[in-house]
């Protein structure tokens, strides 16, 4: 049968992080190969017994909260490229559409107030 997910050692490496987290999450606080190389083959991927043992090797005695935390900060920190300036000029066709906007809704407030009609005296709201 053909692997739903391809490889690479990165794809690898995070597949079997995610079967290791999701043994965990499932109550097994400290996984085993078996159990990992399990959940990566039960999606239809294949899973690599050295890659396996290596990580498990580096998780054993270690907190995951700790490393999850040590992860989001080292995260925090990571410089982005050229997205978010790809993501500004969207922002600013908006701001630009939004002043337009207002400028015509000006124009027509003042086309309004041109357009009012003399009632010969009369006024709806005059006090008697």
């Amino acid at each position: 049968r053909a692997e739903l997910f391809p490889s690479s050692p990165t794809s690898t490496l995070m597949k079997h992080l995610a079967a290791y987290l999701l043994c965990v999450l499932g109550g097994n606080a400290k996984p085993d190969a078996a159990a990992v190389k399990a959940i990566v083959e039960s999606v239809g991927a294949k899973s690599d017994d050295a890659k396996v043992a290596a990580l498990i090797k580096e998780l054993d005695g270690k907190d995951l909260k700790t490393l999850i935390e040590a992860g989001k900060t080292k995260m925090g920190s990571m410089t982005a490229s050229a997205a978010p300036a790809a993501a500004a000029a969207p922002a600013k066709k908006g701001e630009d559409k939004k002043k337009e906007e207002k400028k015509e809704e000006k124009k027509e407030e003042k086309k309004e107030e041109e357009e009012e009609v003399d009632l010969g005296g009369f006024d709806l709201f005059a006090a008697e």
